[in-house]
């Protein structure tokens, strides 16, 4: 077991079906200083997938970080986060909740299911890029992350 080192890229896996989202969300981590790997499922089902290196992800990276929208096809964000969360092999990847939703049963629902944080998108591309400073002051930078 070992801690993360700044030795590698950050790799981050977000799980959305809006394109937009995650160009906007990609162009904004350009902005921050280090190197970052942004890989993108488009659904739950292809998220687990990846996680699991099955299929076309047999050589997916353990993302440091997740991105996980909750409004997606195949399988939710909330069905998402409850796998991620149930599994001794990712539960330790921390997992923030990167939604439109701001619907307080949406915010209670996420916590109890053990997100480890809650951030709402925006289509304002100069709030997206204090999103991702945000996301990597705090998890890349401010906090100790968890390597295998």
């Amino acid at each position: 077991m070992r801690y993360k080192k700044n030795t590698r890229p950050n790799v981050i896996l977000m799980i959305d079906d809006n394109p937009t989202d995650v160009l906007l969300i990609k162009e904004a981590f350009a902005f921050c200083e280090g190197i970052y790997e942004i890989y993108v499922a488009e659904d739950g089902v292809h998220a687990i997938e990846f996680l699991k290196q099955q299929g076309q992800y047999h050589e997916a990276p353990r993302p440091d970080i997740i991105l996980l929208d909750l409004n997606m096809p195949r399988k939710n964000g909330f069905e998402v986060l409850t796998e991620v969360k149930a599994d001794p092999d990712f539960r330790s990847i921390p997992t923030l909740i990167y939604t439109s939703s701001v619907v307080k049963e949406d915010i209670r629902i996420a916590y109890n299911s053990y997100a480890n944080g809650y951030v709402r998108k925006s289509v304002d591309f100069d709030e997206c890029i204090k999103i991702a400073k945000s996301i990597k002051d705090f998890w890349f930078s401010a906090s100790i992350l968890y390597e295998p």
